[in-house]
């Protein structure tokens, strides 16, 4: 299966509850943290949900 690696680029600080959930079942805890999640439906929602603090890597 095709993945996809997700960087967070910018701080939770000051960002609603849904976004600060969504960094988290994504497992971003910590700035320039970098996971590996699978390329689907799902995680392309997540990342929408939250596309100006994380940035998805080559």
């Amino acid at each position: 299966m095709a993945t996809i690696k997700v960087k967070q680029i910018k701080s939770r600080i000051g960002a609603p509850k849904n976004q600060k959930r969504t960094l988290d079942s994504m497992g971003l805890r910590k700035l320039n943290q970098v996971v590996e999640l699978e390329d689907n439906a799902s995680v392309r929602g997540q990342i929408q949900t939250v596309h100006h603090l994380v940035k998805i890597l080559d």
